[in-house]
C-alpha cells in the first residue's frame, strides 16, 4: 500500500497499493469492524515504551490507554477499502479495482509492516507498541484480523462481484466447466505457451525443497509412482511472463450466450493443474493445491562505511529477494499432510498461516479492470488548466504568470500537465533560466520531469536532481533514472546519511535584466505525470524572494555540508515540523483561553505521532475545536470524555487516493501543505517540507477542501471512541460524494 504503503500506491502506477474508495454520490458507505477484536488487557505503567516515543512522560496526566494500535488501526483503513468492493452502488470493474487493491496493500503491509515486527519478536526486543502491546501481541491480534478479513476478501469476490461480472458479460470459469471443443483449443495454448516456461521440481534426497520466491503462485503437487507406490511431493511455479487468466472465448464460446461483449478467462494455475499428467508423465497425481509465500522485503542499508550509498543499496536489493517468510497463504480444501509439509520446508509457524476459499492472489484482477470496457468503470475526466495557467501568455510563459503572484493547483482536479510539468519544461527550454534544482522521490517510467531535466544539463544549464534512491520497492528504478540523469550531465545526490528524502520540491534560478529571480513549486505529491491523475494532491508555486531563500538553503542543506534548522516560511523536519505543529496547537489553545477564534483543521495520510496527538488532547481538553481528515492510520482516540470530547476524525476514501497534507491554525490564520504525514518516520529520520499559504486569494480554496471534507452530509466514515468506524451520514439525508464535488466544480473550468 503502494506512499507511501506509502502502501498505499495505485498498482501498476509504481505502489503497492491504491487506498481509494466510492466516488458515486448519494450511496451509503457500509460500516467496517471494530478496530480491536479482542484486545489484551492494558498493560502495567511500567511496561517499557516504544522507541520512537517521547511521550507520555511518567509523570503525564493524560490516560496511559490513549493511543489505538498503528497496525490494527492500517487493517481496519484496508477494510474500508474491501467495503467498496462490496458497494453495489460502483461499476463493478471498479469494485474489482478496489478487489486488487486490498489485496495489494496487504501484501505490502505484510513484507514491511508484519515483518519488522516478525524480526523484534524474535530477537527477544521489549519493546512495546504506544498503546502497550509486546511485538507477540500484535501478531497474534494481525493473524487472527487477516483470517477474518481473507474470507471477507474471497466472499465479496465470489458472491457478489462475480456475480455482477457475469451480467455484464465477463466470466470466470473453471476446467471442469468447459466443453471438450474449449479445451482443446486451451490445450493447444498451454504446450504453446505455458509448457515450455514450467519447470517442475521434484523433493527427495537427490532434490532439496526449492526456494519459493515471495508473492509467486505455486501449485504444491503430490504424485504416485505407478511402480513402487511410493509418493513424491513437487513444485510447479506459475510463470509470471503470462497473463493469470486466459480468454477462453467471446460471443457463444464458453456459454457466452450469443453476446458481442462477452468475455471468458480461466485463471492459469487451473489450465496447469489441468495439465499435471504432462508434467509429470508416467506418475499418478494424487492431490494438488494452490499456494503463496510473502517474504520479509524490508531491509536497512549501511550508510557508516566507507562504501559508495548505490552500490550497498543494490547488494541489498538482491537479497529482498530471499528474506524470511512472514506469510503462508493456502486454500482452504489443502490436505493437514500438504499443509503441515510445507510449514516444514518453509520454516513457517502455523499462526502465519492464511486460509483462503477460493482464489489465492487477487492482485492479479488488475487484468481484468484493464479490460476495455468504459461503461463498466468511473466516467473519465478531463483535468483543468488552473486559470492563471491558461491564458495564452502565461502558457508560453509561466514565469509571467507566478510574478503576478501565487498560484495553487488540486490535482488531479488541476492538470498536472499544464503546470507542473508545463513549469519544469519551459524552466528547461528558457535561455534565462540558469539553474534548475528539484528533489526526485518517486517518478513515471517514461517520465517527462526526467526528460526536461536531461535537456536542460544538455543546453548548459546548472542542474541538481535529487534522487531518493531508497525509496520503498521504487529502488530500481530510481537508480536508473539516476545513472540516466548523471549520463546527461546533471549533478545528482543520492540524499542525506541517515535520512530520506521526502520533499517535494522545485526550485528555478532565472536572470530577469540586472536581477536573479527564484521560482519555486512545492507540493503534497511526487513529480509522476500518471499518479497525478489517480492522487489527490496541492502544490504551490510562488515567486516569493523569502521562500525562494529558504528553498536555495534547503538545497545547500541537501547537496552540501550546510545545516539551517529554522527557516523564514518553511517548516522542516527532521527538526522544524513536529515542533512548530506543536508551538502553534499551543498557540490555539492560548487564543482559545484569551476568548479569540481558535480551532484546529488537519489533512493527512496517517496520525501516529504521540507528540501531536498528546498536543491535540490537550487542545481539546481546553475546548479547542479539532477535526481531522485522515485517510488511513488514525492511533488518536476521538470523543472520548475528559481527553478528546472536541475531536472529530473522519475518514473520505474515493476513486482517486487522497494524499494531500494540509493543516489550518484557525486564531493564527494560517495554511500549511507540505509532504509530511504526523508520523514518526516523516517527523524524524526524513527531510519534508511543510509550505505556509499566504496569499488571501488562495487560502479559501483550501478551506474549501476542508469545508467540503468536513461537511455533515458528505460520504465518509466516522471513527468513535472505541477504535470503531462508522458509516457517515447514517440515512434520512441527502448524501454527497467529496470527489465528484470537487470533479463537478473542475469542469467548469479551462480543460487541459
Amino acid at each position: 500500500m503502494h506512499d507511501e504503503t506509502d502502501a498505499a500506491r495505485p498498482a501498476g502506477a509504481g505502489s503497492t497499493a491504491l487506498d481509494h474508495a466510492a466516488s458515486a454520490a448519494g450511496t451509503g458507505v457500509p460500516a467496517v469492524g471494530p478496530a480491536h477484536d479482542t484486545l489484551p488487557p492494558a498493560t502495567t505503567p511500567s511496561a517499557p515504551p516504544a522507541a520512537t516515543m517521547r511521550t507520555p512522560r511518567p509523570d503525564t496526566d493524560l490516560p496511559h490507554d490513549r493511543y489505538l494500535n498503528r497496525e490494527l488501526s492500517w487493517l481496519d483503513f484496508n477494510s474500508r477499502v474491501l467495503a467498496l468492493a462490496e458497494d453495489s452502488s460502483l461499476p463493478v470493474l471498479e469494485r474489482v479495482k478496489f478487489l486488487a487493491i486490498h489485496a495489494s496493500n496487504l501484501d505490502e503491509f505484510y513484507m514491511v509492516r508484519v515483518a519488522g515486527l516478525g524480526r523484534r519478536d524474535e530477537a527477544g526486543l521489549p519493546v512495546r507498541s504506544a498503546d502497550g502491546l509486546t511485538p507477540r501481541e500484535q501478531l497474534q491480534l494481525i493473524g487472527r484480523r487477516t483470517q477474518v478479513t481473507a474470507i471477507t476478501h474471497a466472499r465479496v469476490f465470489l458472491d457478489h462481484v462475480l456475480p455482477e461480472l457475469a451480467d455484464a458479460g465477463i466470466r470466470l470459469t473453471r476446467w471442469e466447466a468447459l466443453d471438450d471443443d474449449v479445451r482443446k483449443g486451451l490445450s493447444e495454448y498451454f504446450h504453446e505457451r505455458v509448457f515450455p516456461v514450467l519447470t517442475p521440481l521434484a523433493v527427495d534426497p537427490a532434490h532439496p525443497f526449492p526456494y519459493i520466491s515471495g508473492l509467486s503462485l505455486n501449485l504444491a503437487v503430490t504424485v504416485r509412482d505407478g511402480t513402487t507406490g511410493s509418493e513424491h511431493f513437487a513444485r510447479v511455479k506459475v510463470p509470471k511472463n503470462v497473463d493469470r487468466f486466459v480468454p477462453v472465448g467471446t460471443g457463444t464460446d464458453a456459454g457466452g450466450a450469443g453476446r458481442a461483449d462477452a468475455t471468458t478467462f480461466l485463471p492459469i494455475e487451473d489450465l496447469i493443474a489441468a495439465h499435471l499428467d504432462v508434467l509429470f508423465h508416467g506418475m499418478y497425481v494424487v492431490e494438488h493445491h494452490v499456494f503463496r509465500v510473502t517474504r520479509n522485503a524490508d531491509f536497512e542499508v549501511s550508510e557508516d562505511r566507507d562504501e559508495d550509498l548505490l552500490q550497498a543499496l543494490e547488494r541489498e536489493l538482491a537479497r529482498r529477494r530471499f528474506g524470511s517468510p512472514v506469510r503462508l497463504e493456502v486454500t482452504d480444501d489443502m490436505s493437514e499432510h500438504m499443509l503441515e509439509l510445507l510449514l516444514r520446508e518453509l520454516d513457517v509457524s502455523p499462526g502465519d498461516v492464511i486460509r483462503i476459499p477460493g482464489m489465492l492472489d487477487l492482485t492479479g484482477l488488475w487484468q481484468l479492470h484493464g479490460l476495455d470496457r468504459p461503461a463498466l468503470k468511473d466516467t473519465p475526466f478531463v483535468p483543468a488548466t488552473p486559470p492563471p495557467f491558461g491564458e495564452r501568455e502565461t502558457a508560453r510563459n509561466v514565469f509571467s504568470a507566478l510574478r503576478r503572484g501565487d498560484v495553487l493547483v488540486h490535482h488531479p482536479y488541476d492538470s498536472f500537465s499544464t503546470s507542473v510539468q508545463r513549469f519544469i519544461e519551459q524552466a528547461a527550454a528558457d535561455p534565462k533560466v540558469l539553474a534548475i534544482k528539484q528533489t526526485l522521490y518517486r517518478t513515471s517510467g517514461d517520465s517527462p520531469i526526467v526528460d526536461a531535466l536531461v535537456d536542460a544539463a544538455e543546453a548548459g544549464k546548472q542542474v541538481v536532481a535529487l534522487v531518493e534512491i531508497k525509496a520503498r520497492f521504487d529502488e530500481q528504478a530510481n537508480i536508473r533514472w539516476a545513472r540516466k540523469l548523471e549520463e546527461a550531465g546533471v549533478h545528482v545526490v543520492y540524499g542525506m546519511v541517515g535520512l530520506k528524502t521526502h520533499c517535494k520540491t522545485c526550485l528555478v534560478v532565472r536572470r530577469e535584466g540586472a536581477a536573479i529571480r527564484r521560482y519555486c513549486h512545492m507540493g503534497t505529491g511526487n513529480y509522476n505525470p500518471k499518479t497525478a491523475r489517480l492522487y489527490e494532491d496541492v502544490g504551490l508555486f510562488t515567486a516569493d524572494p523569502e521562500i525562494g531563500a529558504d528553498l536555495t538553503d534547503l538545497f545547500n542543506s541537501l547537496t552540501g555540508y550546510s545545516r539551517v534548522n529554522r527557516y523564514r516560511n518553511l517548516m522542516v523536519s527532521p527538526h522544524g515540523i513536529r515542533r512548530g505543529i506543536v508551538e502553534r496547537i499551543s498557540a490555539e489553545i492560548d487564543a482559545h483561553r484569551a476568548g479569540r477564534a481558535a480551532g484546529i483543521r488537519l489533512k493527512a495520510n496517517a496520525l501516529v505521532d504521540e507528540q501531536i496527538i498528546d498536543a491535540l488532547y490537550r487542545a481539546s481538553q481546553a475546548g479547542v475545536p479539532v477535526d481531522i481528515v485522515v485517510r488511513g492510520i488514525c492511533c488518536l482516540k476521538p470523543g472520548v470524555p475528559g481527553l478528546s470530547d472536541n475531536i472529530h476524525v473522519r475518514s473520505i476514501l474515493g476513486r482517486f487516493l487522497e494524499h494531500s497534507r494540509i493543516l489550518h491554525f484557525v486564531g493564527a490564520q494560517e495554511y500549511w501543505i507540505g509532504s509530511a504525514d504526523m508520523m514518526h518516520r516523516n517527523l524524524d529520520r526524513r527531510v519534508e517540507v511543510m509550505a505556509r499559504v499566504t496569499s488571501e486569494e488562495l487560502t479559501p480554496v483550501l478551506g474549501n477542501v476542508f469545508d467540503l471534507a468536513l461537511s455533515a452530509d458528505t460520504r465518509c466514515w466516522v471513527l468513535d471512541a472505541d477504535g470503531t468506524w462508522s458509516a457517515s451520514p447514517s440515512g434520512g439525508t441527502d448524501v454527497r460524494d467529496y470527489q465528484e464535488t470537487l470533479l463537478q466544480a473542475s469542469r467548469s473550468g479551462p480543460a487541459d
